[in-house]
């Protein structure tokens, strides 16, 4: 797909593996909308492509709502969606405080899930207007963000775990829904990624957990990240699944 002109909408933009998604976009000529729940950071991500900024809670239906049409008055309707924005906290089942409080458990869902859903059911209603931008018809294509622990989460990461899994199974009936549209919906689910969460470990911490990884031994990128983003972008096969970016990690129990 030439992205030159086009517009495209990025979620957890200010950092990690948002950012080097925008930056890829802004690359390839696209106009990018930068939503963070962190306006600084979308502001200085959007600095860098010329891009638009947007301070937006993803699990908020007036937040996206309002940033969606300011994009589309600005640059207009986005014909690809990356939905970066994500929480990563973690909580037993069973503490010595007490039961894994169920607040807790629900903000991750509304982040993770919600939101996720949130970005794709507005966009997706925008992306249908679009005049179709390849021969088979095709108007755009909205990419999420799992996880590999959507398949082997690890103790602690119950809310989390449920969260990816979740997006996980919202891939294929997205994707088989909005087919006749012209709208594919992909998922990357990624293993351990070198963002500030895993970076800012101590270095012995880092070692060990690069060392799990069967090849390459070390974090993904988040440039690598933003590298397959932008393959699913112009394979118009890829539809309705979810890939692996883990080097071949299986999550151990903890």
């Amino acid at each position: 797909m030439d992205l030159h002109g086009k517009c495209a909408l990025v979620t957890g933009g200010g950092s990690g593996m948002g950012a080097s998604v925008a930056r890829m976009l802004g690359a390839r000529g696209a106009r990018v909308a930068v939503l963070d729940l962190n306006g600084d950071a979308a502001e200085a991500t959007a600095n860098e492509i010329a891009g638009l900024a947007f301070s937006a809670d993803v699990a908020d239906e007036s937040s996206v709502k309002g940033a969606l049409e300011e994009t589309i008055s600005q640059i207009g309707i986005p014909c690809v969606v990356v939905s970066c924005a994500g929480v990563a906290p973690a909580s037993r089942i069973l503490r010595r405080e007490g039961p894994h409080e169920l607040e807790f458990f629900q903000d991750v869902i509304s982040t993770n899930l919600v939101g996720t859903f949130n970005v794709l059911r507005l966009c997706a209603s925008k992306m249908a207007a679009l005049d179709p931008v390849t021969a088979a018809g095709g108007r755009g294509v909205i990419i999420n963000t799992a996880s590999v622990a959507a398949y082997e989460g690890q103790i602690g990461q119950a809310a989390y775990a449920s969260s990816k899994g979740g997006v996980v199974s919202l891939t294929l009936p997205a994707a088989r829904e909005l087919a006749r549209v012209g709208i594919r919906v992909m998922t990357i689910a990624p293993g351990l990624i070198g963002t500030p969460m895993l970076t800012k470990m101590d270095e012995d911490i880092q070692n060990s957990l690069a060392s799990q990884v069967p090849f390459p031994s070390r974090f993904g990128q988040p440039e690598e990240f933003a590298s397959l983003v932008s393959h699913v972008i112009d394979n118009e096969m890829l539809n309705g699944e979810v890939i692996r970016l883990d080097g071949a990690i299986r999550l151990a129990p903890k």
